[in-house]
């Protein structure tokens, strides 16, 4: 491995807590996180994709991401499905070599082992991990009916350290072994990429940076100066350069620029119909500009040099609806159309805010929606790197905020996370973090991050899944425990507080919080802790710890009642 990977691979380890690993087996967190990362806005944990071992059908990891969130359990498929009412799906598959070189063999072996993987009745060995994710496969495969984009894209990725030259026999090789997933007939598109040392390194130091992305905005004017906004411009703009802003390097739509917006892509309602069948009216298409309210862009930073603007680190915070209709639409565009855009830079995130409120009034929007702009949210980013640099974590409020940062990724805690943990600690609902998460959401701005909690409580959820996610990263605890670790993270405070909960908004809460952090914060006393726990769980389980069993209402009932605790009605 040459000296600039293996530098790449070592940060890569030390930001993730995957130093004790062998380096066979680091190179195929990394490369799993390299070839991903291009796929998904939000972090990634590779420890719940990273497959590779005997009986591993080829394939180091695989990764399900759907409606623009990765997945590892079939109820999360079902709940993204019920919730969002169509289901567009990738899936991402990568086998890693530490080899210098790329292996014809390897290709066609990695063609093989992904068409028995996906085929209905395999014949190769599995190991447990490609088994789970074989459920994950066949639940996401029951969702056809809302495939309403297509069926699934697949990303298959041959990672080494060596250098890909478009040798013609490989070549030959590698369209054969696409040719056998796309005779699947699963897969709208197969694609399959051979990385060498540069590319992972290229898509490395990619996942670091914040998106930026250049245009030319000729059609403009620039607003007045405004108080706490750096510069702002209203105009129309070539579509074919608005493309460029949402359109990521692998030519997919860049979800993670629309987290801000607050309602979410809604499909091919009447209104994006509607938009659709402007676009393709080649005698409707010159009327676009006037017939749609718009797109408004909030960026960090503006860099203008004539009509050439560099736009750094932004947000399309509304016209998320527009957007997806023009991708969609992107091949059918005249090259003349225009789309009415605002863009501004502001570091004030009261202006940000407003600005997002106006631009989404046009359809009603109620105050829950709203709810992850107001100032909780923002308490929570200002409070957990207040700790000392060893205790220190940092709540992430937007997809890769600290990707620039000098941050260890797994001290990362974002929303989904820290709802989880504290469900599962002061709520008391383990069982809801994958089969019911949208039950929980619905719990945001009152029973979870209500504006009067305290914060410590949050803080210390944060902490107890940071301890809990270090274990398990570096084998202290068995890995057949994983689909228990929600129950495992309320035992623990069951250990220690057998009691209901405290209000969450009360002294009593913040003492608690307190109390618990003391454990957690010694290292032993915490490997100690949770090593109960688990013990607990998994006698409780009775050596069943398939995640259908373990993740239900009766197993917390059986977990609580453990603890002297009546069983809920």
């Amino acid at each position: 491995m040459d000296q600039i990977t293996k530098h790449l691979m070592e940060e890569f380890a030390s930001q993730n807590s995957l130093t004790k690993l062998a380096e066979d087996k680091l190179f195929e967190h990394f490369a799993a996180y390299v070839a991903t990362s291009d796929h998904l806005s939000d972090s990634l944990d590779t420890t719940d994709v990273v497959v590779g071992s005997g009986g591993d059908c080829a394939i180091d990891a695989i990764t399900f991401i759907v409606n623009g969130v990765a997945v590892t359990d079939p109820a999360e498929i079902s709940d993204l499905a019920a919730t969002n009412k169509y289901v567009d799906a990738s899936i991402v598959i990568v086998q890693a070599e530490r080899s210098s070189s790329f292996d014809a063999a390897k290709i066609g072996s990695i063609g093989f082992g992904i068409a028995d993987f996906f085929s209905e009745s395999s014949q190769l060995p599995q190991n447990n991990d490609i088994k789970d994710a074989k459920i994950v496969a066949d639940a996401l495969f029951k969702q056809a009916g809302l495939f309403t984009r297509g069926n699934p894209v697949c990303f298959v990725y041959y990672v080494t350290t060596g250098k890909w030259l478009n040798d013609p026999n490989l070549l030959t090789r590698r369209d054969a072994a696409k040719s056998d997933i796309e005779g699947l007939g699963l897969f709208r598109e197969v694609r399959f990429d051979c990385l060498g040392a540069d590319q992972v390194q290229a898509l490395y130091r990619k996942t670091k940076n914040a998106v930026s992305r250049q245009i030319v905005f000729e059609r403009k004017l620039t607003i007045p100066a405004i108080a706490g906004v750096d510069q702002a411009y209203m105009g129309v703009l070539a579509a074919s350069e608005y493309l460029k802003l949402i359109t990521q390097d692998n030519g997919e739509i860049a979800s993670s620029l629309f987290h801000d917006n607050v309602r979410h892509w809604m499909e091919w309602n009447s209104v994006n119909s509607d938009i659709r069948q402007t676009l393709l009216d080649t005698a409707q298409q010159h009327l676009f500009p006037i017939l749609n309210n718009g797109i408004t862009i909030v960026a960090q930073r503006i860099n203008p040099v004539g009509d050439r603007f560099v736009i750094e680190d932004y947000q399309i915070v509304n016209g998320c609806q527009t957007s997806h209709v023009l991708f969609a639409c992107r091949e059918q565009l005249a090259m003349n159309l225009y789309v009415p855009v605002k863009i501004l830079a502001t570091k004030n995130e009261g202006i940000r805010n407003s600005v997002i409120r106006a631009t989404n009034r046009q359809t009603e929007i109620t105050d829950d929606q709203f709810f992850a702009l107001e100032d909780f949210p923002k308490k929570l980013e200002s409070y957990f790197p207040t700790f000392e640099a060893q205790y220190r974590l940092y709540y992430e409020r937007r997809p890769r905020q600290y990707a620039s940062e000098n941050v260890e990724k797994v001290r990362i805690i974002n929303m989904p996370t820290l709802v989880r943990a504290y469900a599962s600690i002061y709520r008391e609902f383990p069982h809801r973090t994958t089969k019911n998460y949208k039950g929980l959401l619905k719990e945001v701005g009152n029973e979870i991050f209500g504006k009067d909690h305290v914060l410590s409580a949050y803080y210390a959820a944060a902490f107890a899944h940071y301890r809990l996610d270090y274990l398990f990263r570096n084998n202290h605890l068995a890995a057949k425990l994983r689909p228990a670790r929600y129950h495992i993270l309320l035992a623990a405070r069951l250990i220690h507080f057998p009691e209901p909960p405290a209000k969450p908004n009360s002294h009593e809460m913040n003492r608690n919080a307190e109390e618990l952090m003391k454990i957690l914060r010694d290292e032993d006393k915490s490997k100690e802790l949770f090593a109960k726990a688990a013990e607990v769980v998994e006698s409780l389980a009775q050596g069943n710890l398939n995640r259908d069993h373990i993740r239900t209402e009766p197993f917390t009932d059986s977990l609580l009642k453990h603890y002297g605790r009546k069983v809920r009605t």
